[in-house]
């Protein structure tokens, strides 16, 4: 490697080596936040961006340099003329002060940037923690459908060795078995990728944790939202908004830094001048004013202008899209909230009490081992739905929080 470019590479690489190395114990979701709060690449760069916007305000406000300039005329020693110049160009128009009410938008720009990106990671994480959660169940009931399988396949063989049913009920129940064994293994392997994508969001590809620490929320526990109004109300602080709102008024600023440059800087020159042949020194001064006839910087003024145009343009897209999706979050939290209510007072308990009647009367050998394996597979698939449902709660509502920037876990 080049020898210039080595400690370049070796002073970036703190900046590659920060992911966050959770432990291994169950992982709570204050714990994840807090995890992804400190080391979140794209939270890292925003901060960076803030940091970086400090310093083109304090360059905004910096006055332009003087320039010296020395001017010999004739090289003979007793016949040449040496001129001393100094040179300091006065900004007029507003442009300084123009120049530092931009950056200083831009800075707002930045900070409302970290805003959004603080919500949108934390309703990542919220999001990926009831996702691992609601995977942990999922492989909690396979493993229970695995162990009844296999209790319902023993009991088919020792009737079928006690010449009650046909030897085709074993293979029956073997291969029940089998397939319950391939849906935890599926379970097994979205709850590995469910804590990946976790733990992604703090740099870690290789998650320690085997577990969240937490019990998905039942119906008693979801929150109720506020009214539409209420939050549509809400909405109006919405980082989101606040970025476009920060992004208008930067743009604004910056039209009117163009609109400054149309007026020309003039420039205020001191010096002196020693002529050798008479033996004196002579004070110069004078000023110099570009004359704009041709280059009034209409170009940029209406750049900017335009850009102004498509900032407001995006501020209200922006503040439409937020609405539709505020409804839409709102919509899906109810309907999962209507079907886990659905769920839990009427399918669950039946589904429940139609498998425990199927389970007893195989035993009594009153009914088959499909009917019990029917039976099974309507519990677990109600159950499954339930969590799905209280899954989907939590995700609706850690969008309204992304949307809002406020908490909803």
């Amino acid at each position: 490697m080049h020898k210039y470019l080595l400690p370049l590479v070796v002073a970036a690489w703190p900046a590659y080596a920060q992911a966050e190395i959770e432990p291994s114990a169950p992982l709570t979701l204050q714990a994840a936040l807090t995890l992804a709060g400190g080391a979140n690449g794209e939270l890292a760069a925003a901060r960076h961006e803030l940091g970086a916007v400090e310093g083109a305000v304090r360059q905004a406000g910096l006055l332009p340099n003087p320039t010296l300039s020395v001017e010999r005329l004739d090289t003979r020693r007793d016949t040449r003329e040496t001129t001393f110049q100094l040179s300091q160009p006065l900004e007029l128009g507003g442009k300084r002060a123009a120049r530092v009410q931009a950056a200083e938008r831009g800075r707002d720009s930045a900070a409302a940037e970290l805003a959004l990106r603080r919500a949108e990671i934390r309703a990542a994480v919220i999001d990926g923690w009831f996702a691992v959660l609601a995977a942990q169940e999922h492989v909690r009931l396979a493993q229970q459908a695995a162990e009844l399988a296999q209790r319902a396949a023993g009991a088919t063989a020792r009737r079928v060795v006690a010449g009650k049913v046909s030897p085709v009920e074993q293979t029956r129940a073997r291969v029940a078995a089998s397939s319950v064994q391939l849906d935890l293994i599926r379970a097994r392997g979205l709850l590995a990728g469910a804590r990946q994508r976790l733990a992604t969001l703090w740099g870690n590809p290789a998650p320690r944790f085997e577990r969240v620490d937490g019990a998905i929320a039942t119906l008693s526990q979801l929150p109720e939202l506020a009214p539409a109004g209420a939050m549509r109300g809400r909405l109006q602080r919405a980082p989101a908004l606040a970025l476009a709102r920060s992004e208008l008024a930067r743009r604004q600023a910056l039209a009117q830094v163009e609109l400054g440059k149309r007026t020309p800087d003039l420039t205020l020159n001191v010096g002196g001048k020693r002529s050798q042949e008479l033996g004196r020194t002579q004070a110069v001064f004078g000023i110099s004013l570009p004359l704009p006839l041709f280059d009034r910087n209409q170009g940029s003024v209406l750049e900017s202008a335009r850009r102004v145009d498509k900032a407001r343009d995006e501020l209200a897209a922006t503040a439409l899209r937020l609405k539709a999706e505020l409804a839409q979050a709102r919509e899906e939290f109810d309907v999962a909230r209507q079907q886990a209510q659905a769920l839990r007072g009427d399918i669950l308990p039946g589904a429940q009490s139609a498998y425990d009647a199927a389970s007893t009367g195989f035993e009594y050998g009153k009914f088959g081992f499909l009917d019990v394996l029917d039976a099974q597979r309507t519990l677990l698939q109600a159950q499954n739905q339930y969590l799905n449902a209280l899954a989907d709660a939590h995700r609706a509502l850690a969008v309204i929080g992304r949307i809002l920037g406020e908490e909803h876990e």
